[in-house]
């Protein structure tokens, strides 16, 4: 289960470096085998390959009607593997397309993690507050 916020930055070819507190839970899991996808929220997910090719398989079985979202699930999706030093690479069609710059947030949501431009992240959460809690959550509290 993967949880917790990173604030990493890209170097200069557009490589992320792996938090140390992911980077052996990921080598055990998938062997630093990963893939990453566009989200339309404007981040993208980072997934375990296992993880990734069960959510693969469910997206190409998706009717007709749904091609606009599989381009967008799957005609993004780019393998990586974590090099010797901990990083993947993330292509520039990616980057470009959520608009990381070097500033970036990594968050773990689970089976998987959503990789944000910083600011856009901060924007998009002041934005959910200030729209109020959604009434599915009424009844949620700590």
């Amino acid at each position: 289960m993967f949880q917790g916020a990173s604030a990493i930055n890209l170097d200069a070819k557009g490589r992320m470096s792996i938090p140390a507190k992911h980077r052996d839970a990921l080598s055990v899991q998938c062997e630093g085998r990963m893939t990453l996808t566009k989200h339309p929220h404007g981040c993208l997910l980072f997934f375990p390959r296992p993880v990734w090719e069960q959510h693969r398989d469910q997206i190409a079985a998706w009717p007709m009607s749904a091609r606009a979202w599989q381009r967008i699930f799957l005609g993004n999706a780019c393998d990586v593997e974590v090099d010797s030093a901990g990083r993947i690479l993330i292509s520039p069609e990616l980057r470009a397309a959520v608009g990381l710059e070097k500033e970036v947030m990594m968050l773990g949501m689970g089976t998987h993690f959503e990789i944000w431009d910083a600011a856009k992240l901060a924007d998009s959460e002041a934005e959910a507050v200030a729209g109020g809690m959604p009434d599915v959550l009424s009844n949620f509290s700590f």
